[in-house]
């Protein structure tokens, strides 16, 4: 297929990796913060200092995914169908995760309680951790193939999605997301919790740029080919410089260029996301038979949706850009952990003599 349709169909999937990769690198560093915020903080301080550093982003973050579906939706329903169909069970605890992680923010300052603080803290990274494992299986499996019927529907089971490759790709943007989310708490905050925050950043991120060079590399030792797939060299090459970008950020942070290490950081998840699309086209899901692979072709919405998604799109994301930098304009401050002022003393009232 050639001519307009298909160049609609290929600039509509390039579109969704890139409001996937925006996705990934904001609310990225939302999901490493909300299980930081656990892991590294030291007193009740400390975690409010890391909710209040993805405070006035986190809910704007997610405005992404909400476009990413709706946009997959819209633009590839048969694509949108059978991910449903083969991920059904792992999206519903994903999207459960996010709205507990949600309700978090709103509920923990609800009731002047220890225990009730606790619960909620332990709630966000929980409701931060699941995503940040779970999206990394779901693109793997992706790009790694799923058992497809003829119609594209997935034909096995909730737990036929944790392959090997699978679990150690979720494991790879896990890690990615717990340094991204370091290195803006670095960036974010001040004292001891940031200085904290450089350490894990310096310990994890190799370890996730080590974890995303041996997806790729297992990806690329056992995928299946498929009609028109882009050499294996241009997503090898993107995964390395993920690999990369983080390794350098994670020596950026130990020498205190927060911001340029934060960069880096961003700069790696870009590249990777560019890896998966770049693997799986023009196939949006890669098929280990019997049925044949789905294409951005075989999945597409008819060539008039498409035409009228591509004017909204033109109308309203650049208010969502322009949100979304002015967001960050404004809560460009680094945070500082407040210091205990000396008090007068209190005043105790003495028994009143007797009359």
């Amino acid at each position: 297929m050639n001519g307009p349709v298909a160049s609609l169909n290929t600039a509509w999937f390039a579109l969704l990796g890139l409001v996937w990769t925006v996705y990934f690198v904001l609310e990225g560093f939302d999901f490493g913060v909300g299980m930081l915020s656990v892991a590294i903080a030291r007193d009740d301080v400390d975690r409010r200092l890391c909710r209040n550093a993805i405070g006035p982003f986190w809910d704007g973050n997610e405005v992404w995914l909400i476009v990413a579906g709706g946009a997959t939706f819209a633009a590839f329903p048969l694509w949108y169908a059978s991910m449903f169909s083969g991920f059904y069970i792992a999206l519903f605890l994903l999207l459960v995760a996010l709205i507990v992680r949600g309700v978090s923010f709103e509920f923990r300052g609800k009731r002047d309680s220890r225990r009730w603080r606790a619960t909620w803290d332990a709630a966000l990274a929980v409701g931060s951790l699941v995503p940040a494992f779970a999206w990394g299986v779901v693109f793997t499996n992706l790009v790694h193939g799923l058992r497809l019927s003829g119609a594209g529907l997935f034909l096995g089971n909730f737990w036929a999605l944790f392959t090997p490759v699978a679990v150690v790709g979720g494991l790879a943007s896990l890690a990615l997301f717990v340094a991204h989310g370091a290195t803006f708490l670095s960036l974010k905050t001040s004292g001891p919790l940031a200085a904290r925050a450089r350490v894990t950043s310096m310990l994890v991120s190799p370890l996730g740029a080590a974890l995303v060079a041996g997806t790729a590399a297992w990806l690329a030792s056992g995928g299946p080919p498929g009609p028109g797939l882009v050499g294996g060299t241009v997503p090898i090459a993107l995964a390395a410089a993920c690999a990369l970008a983080f390794v350098l950020s994670g020596v950026l942070v130990r020498f205190g260029r927060d911001g340029w290490a934060f960069a880096l950081s961003a700069l790696g998840i870009v590249a990777v996301s560019a890896a998966v699309f770049t693997a799986l086209y023009p196939r949006v899901i890669v098929s280990r038979g019997p049925g044949p692979a789905l294409t951005v072709w075989s999945a597409a919405s008819a060539h008039y949706t498409l035409v009228v998604m591509t004017v909204v799109a033109a109308i309203f994301v650049p208010f969502v850009l322009a949100y979304q930098g002015w967001s960050w304009w404004v809560f460009r401050q680094r945070l500082i952990r407040p210091v205990p002022q000396p008090g007068p003393a209190p005043v105790t009232s003495s028994p009143r003599p007797r009359q």
